[in-house]
């Protein structure tokens, strides 16, 4: 496969949605190398980009050390759905968690940060679509969840994350972004001390463009730029 092709694409499709939004936002590309070998992290450098996506963590740690020597280049996001006893095999490694979806999560982040003296950078999991199949609060939940999450000094919640559904109506699609990106919006408006809701982390390989024209900063893209998964090794 030609990586620098597929990235140039994904990036020209970055630009057109953002060209469309009427947010003017510049976009984080979140590059998920979920299912691949630590090599295609060098991909990543290669094609100008700097931000890797794990969902989990024992191939985030087999990556992270397969690069530690580059961990001044490199920006790790933790994406999939964190189990409270690994926090604290990630708490000094990683730069953004997007899936803080529960309170035992928090206290456990927060008792992990507080021991390194850290800050730790989080975006709530937001189910906006109400599936069993999906982590996450329902839009109703997350300003009393975030505003619990406000008691812990060392999580810092810079905004909210979703993921849309698994359907061909794009329509819909664009309605569980919009209704994020209001989320945000009316939650920004409030003034909640020590908060910063400056990321929404909306959008992968079948929808990151209508959700960079819903108000996304950051999209989370991995088939687009890499090609299918083979699931049948684990990096780990």
């Amino acid at each position: 496969m030609n990586y620098s092709d597929q990235f140039k694409r994904v990036q020209e499709n970055i630009q057109k949605a953002k060209e469309k939004s009427p947010y003017q936002q510049e976009v984080k590309l979140v590059c998920v190398t979920k299912n691949h070998d630590p090599s295609i992290v060098q991909a990543v450098l290669d094609n100008g980009e700097y931000c890797i996506g794990e969902n989990r963590v024992q191939e985030f740690l087999t990556k992270y050390n397969a690069y530690k020597d580059r961990t001044d280049k490199l920006e790790y996001h933790l994406i999939g759905s964190l189990q409270s006893n690994k926090v604290k095999y990630i708490i000094d490694k990683v730069d953004l968690i997007h899936s803080l979806d529960r309170l035992s999560l928090a206290k456990e982040i927060n008792k992990r940060a507080k021991a390194i003296d850290r800050k730790m950078p989080c975006l709530i999991q937001v189910n906006v679509s109400k599936e069993d199949s999906k982590s996450g609060l329902y839009l109703e939940e997350v300003e009393a969840f975030l505003e619990k999450c406000l008691e812990y000094p060392n999580i810092s919640i810079q905004g909210l994350m979703t993921m849309a559904p698994h359907t061909d109506d794009r329509d819909y699609i664009r309605k569980i972004f919009r209704e994020l990106s209001n989320l945000r919006e009316k939650i920004s408006k409030k003034g909640y001390n020590e908060l910063d809701m400056k990321y929404l982390s909306m959008g992968m390989t079948n929808d990151y463009t209508i959700a960079i024209e819903e108000g996304a900063n950051i999209v989370r893209v991995g088939r687009s730029l890499f090609g299918q998964r083979d699931y049948s090794k684990r990096y780990y």
